[in-house]
């Protein structure tokens, strides 16, 4: 499982960065960072529902 984002959707409120610290992130400007690479197998379930929650609906499943 890969994680994308609509840079132009998300707003930054770090509800994903709550529910799967090791996956999510903001950097120093407030924008989102995503870990690179494939979830890892013990971070997918939290991934998932980060991508739930996201109240702009700006994180979506690639692979």
């Amino acid at each position: 499982m890969e994680i994308g984002v609509d840079r132009l959707a998300c707003e930054a409120n770090a509800v994903c960065v709550g529910l799967a610290p090791d996956v999510f992130d903001l950097d120093d400007e407030e924008e989102l960072v995503i870990a690179p690479g494939a979830v890892p197998a013990d971070q997918v379930e939290r991934v998932s529902d980060a991508v739930k929650a996201c109240p702009k609906n700006a994180l979506f499943i690639t692979g």
